[in-house]
């Protein structure tokens, strides 16, 4: 066919059917095979001189990551910076944003009487990548797919991962 590369949408351990809610960047969702499918697939790609490039979302991960479990479960937890998290105005959200998929960009949690931020969906909470802490823990999991052997990446709302920081 003269195929040269082959691009895969997100693979990663996700809490929905179309994996863009990452919540494990290190495991390829076992519903797709686990690491060592990807692995077995990576070699044979390879030995037939084709490329592999993945779909990476950098701007937002699942609510059920880890990371956000954590950020959200008081304001002095050490992940609390890595999302966007501001107090409410008046009664509302921090300000008028709107998500693209309708309604607020801002989802209130009860547990910290804040407000974090999501461009798209609830579910996607955005990483602050201000915090050097999280520009870390992302470009670590990107080395860990080269070094694996993929070839490279799509980045998925790449135009999205810093927000105004006046708000």
């Amino acid at each position: 066919l003269g195929c040269t590369a082959i691009y895969l949408n997100p693979i990663f351990a996700s809490a929905s059917n179309h994996r863009y809610h990452t919540f494990d960047y290190y495991n390829v969702d076992p519903l797709l095979g686990g690491n060592e499918a990807l692995k077995k697939l990576l070699k044979e790609m390879h030995k037939r001189g084709m490329k592999l490039i993945l779909d990476l979302v950098p701007n937002h991960t699942s609510s059920e990551h880890k990371w956000f479990l954590e950020s959200r479960s008081n304001r002095n937890n050490p992940k609390r910076d890595w999302y966007v998290w501001r107090d409410g105005k008046n009664g509302g959200p921090p300000n008028n944003w709107l998500s693209p998929f309708g309604g607020s960009a801002w989802e209130y949690d009860e547990t910290t009487d804040q407000y974090y931020y999501h461009f798209f969906l609830k579910e996607q909470p955005d990483l602050n990548w201000r915090n050097p802490e999280v520009k870390k823990a992302m470009w670590d999991a990107v080395r860990f797919w080269l070094d694996m052997g993929v070839d490279g990446y799509r980045l998925d709302a790449i135009g999205t991962i810093f927000e105004n920081p006046g708000m």
